[in-house]
């Protein structure tokens, strides 16, 4: 039987991982894929139902026993109940990131990682209801593992999670999957200023965020040509630059480009920098999004 590409290895640049709602997620992704919405909608229902009956079954054990009709009267186990909350909790979480996250076996692990860690904390306050003395040790061995075996995934997967749109311009194919890229821009006097930020790709296009008074703003508004590289999260590049000339998006493009980049990036775009926009909002003004088209090279 074939490996599914997902389990196999990183996805390609040219063919990016597909997921729940890869259909919605780009401008240019063409009609949403019938029934979506249902799937997505019973998907989260289903793993919001099941991490809040797994918090319920750690926290509340007799609550919840009581709830399930389970005759705790001669058989009760404390330990078995806070078992079953922590799988509970490990497939929520598993439906939830299946969501958000492309590869399958990325979102398997970290739900696993997460139910047994719980399931080894579980044996390490039950020795007295049901564990044995070795059990939190080797619980604990299998989490090391599942810790190191999603480090190794995460690092296949580029650290890029969310979905990704494939490029049809050469210059952008190897930007598809980059985490983090250096765009420099350019004072008034030439002077060239890098800056590491998150891009996404979108068929001949790529989307970059900022803000209002960002010195990179000023400086885009000044001069639109930029050089784009991919880089560290620090901001060394580790590959050739391509030049590009960037383009201020309002209304409807905007928040295309938004959702391009959340479901790239679904903490840090999707959670984080926007949340820390919002919060710096009277200082820094409101978040602007940029396209970026790269700019053919001229024949030597």
């Amino acid at each position: 039987m074939p490996v599914p590409p997902t389990a196999a290895g990183p996805v390609p640049a040219r063919s990016p991982g597909t997921g729940p709602a890869e259909a919605e997620s780009a401008p240019a992704a063409g009609r949403p894929v019938a029934g979506q919405t249902l799937v997505n909608g019973v998907t989260t229902l289903s793993g919001l139902v099941m991490l809040a009956l797994g918090v319920w079954a750690l926290v509340w054990p007799r609550d919840f026993a009581d709830f399930v009709r389970f005759d705790y009267s001669a058989d009760y186990s404390e330990h078995f109940v806070h078992d079953a909350g922590a799988f509970q909790i490990g497939i929520g979480l598993g439906l939830l990131v299946a969501l958000l996250w492309r590869d399958a076996l990325a979102a398997a692990l970290a739900a696993f990682l997460v139910a047994n860690t719980i399931h080894a904390y579980n044996h390490v306050i039950d020795l007295d209801s049901g564990g044995r003395d070795a059990d939190p040790w080797l619980l604990g061995t299998l989490s090391v593992l599942l810790a190191l075996a999603l480090r190794q995934r995460l690092r296949q997967l580029r650290y890029v999670v969310g979905h990704v749109r494939p490029a049809t311009t050469p210059a952008l194919i190897p930007f598809v999957e980059q985490k983090t890229v250096v765009v420099t821009t350019h004072r008034r006097d030439g002077t060239p200023v890098p800056t590491p930020v998150s891009l996404a790709v979108d068929g001949e296009r790529a989307v970059i965020r900022s803000y209002e008074r960002a010195g990179k703003t000023r400086r885009l508004r000044n001069d639109p040509t930029v050089e784009v590289a991919p880089s560290t999260s620090r901001g060394a590049t580790t590959g050739p630059a391509i030049t590009a000339r960037a383009r201020r998006l309002d209304g409807a493009e905007s928040l295309s480009a938004a959702r391009l980049l959340r479901r790239k990036y679904p903490l840090l775009q999707g959670v984080l920098v926007p949340l820390t926009h919002r919060i710096g909002r009277a200082k820094t003004g409101r978040t602007v999004h940029w396209v970026l088209t790269p700019v053919a090279s001229k024949p030597d």
